[in-house]
C-alpha cells in the first residue's frame, strides 16, 4: 500500500538540499524499522517519491513524500516511529494511506502557500499595503526569468491565486505545478520594480506553509492539501 507522509523542515536543516533530504529519509525509514517496499532488479531501492522540491534555505510546514510499504500497523505508528529517529529540524506531522486512484506526490502538485517576511534592516521603502491593490489589479504582471537557455518573459498574474500583506508579512497562494511554478521572490521583485526599488540580497525569510493538489477542473479550481485527498 502507498503512504503519504507530511513533514516539517526548519532550523539549520533548511540548508540541506533535496537529494540529501531523500538520502536522510531512506536511512530514517530503515532506523524506524518500517516495512518499506523495494524496487526489483540489480540495484533495489526504496519506492519513494517527493512532491515539489524545496529550495535550499527555505523552511516548510508542508512537505510531502510517498512511500510504498508491505505491511502497516497504523499510520500513527509510522509517524511515531519516524519522529523517534528524526534529527532536529525534521518532524512528521501526518501519515495517510493513499487511495488507489491518487497520483504520486510530484505529479499531483498544483499550488503552494507561503509566508514571506523581510529580514530586519532589509525592508523596502515602499508602502506595500498601499501599493498592493493596484499591483493585483493589473491585467499582466510581466517578469523576466533567467534560464539555462537565456531569458524569457513570463506573466506572473496567471499564477497568483491569493496575495495579501498582513502583520508585516506576505501571505500568498501561487501556482506550483510543473507548467507554472511561481516563486515568491519573483512576485516581490516584480512589485518592487514597479516602484523603482530592487530587492536587497538575502532580504527574505520564506516559509512554505502547505502544498496543494487540484481536485476540481482548470476552469473551477478546487485546491486541497496533498494529505487531504
Amino acid at each position: 500500500m502507498r503512504l503519504r507522509i507530511k513533514f516539517r523542515k526548519y532550523g539549520p536543516i533548511r540548508f540541506i538540499g533535496h537529494l540529501d533530504v531523500m538520502r536522510y529519509f531512506q536511512k530514517a525509514i530503515r532506523r524506524a524499522e518500517i516495512d518499506v517496499a523495494y524496487s526489483t532488479g540489480f540495484s533495489p531501492h526504496q519506492i519513494m517519491s517527493f512532491a515539489s522540491p524545496l529550495s535550499v534555505g527555505l523552511e516548510s510546514n508542508g512537505e510531502y513524500m510517498d512511500i510504498e510499504v508491505n505491511s502497516l500497523t497504523s499510520c500513527e505508528d509510522v509517524k511515531n516511529r519516524l519522529n523517534a529517529v528524526n534529527a532536529p529540524g525534521i518532524e512528521v506531522t501526518s501519515v495517510i494511506v493513499l487511495p488507489d486512484t491518487a497520483g504520486n506526490a510530484m505529479a499531483s502538485v498544483a499550488a503552494a502557500s507561503y509566508t514571506v517576511r523581510f529580514r530586519e534592516g532589509r525592508e523596502p521603502k515602499l508602502d506595500i499595503a498601499a501599493a498592493l491593490p493596484a499591483f493585483l489589479a493589473k491585467e499582466e504582471i510581466l517578469y523576466t526569468k533567467e534560464t539555462k537557455k537565456g531569458t524569457r518573459e513570463i506573466n506572473l498574474k496567471e499564477g497568483i491565486y491569493e496575495l495579501q500583506w498582513l502583520n508585516n508579512a506576505f501571505s500568498m497562494l501561487v501556482d506550483a505545478s510543473s507548467a507554472g511554478n511561481i516563486k515568491p521572490v519573483q512576485i516581490i521583485e516584480a512589485l518592487l520594480a514597479e516602484h523603482g526599488e530592487v530587492l536587497q540580497e538575502n532580504a527574505l525569510l520564506v516559509t512554505r506553509e502547505d502544498t496543494f493538489t487540484n481536485i476540481g477542473t482548470e476552469e473551477e479550481r478546487k485546491l486541497v492539501p496533498l494529505d487531504g485527498v
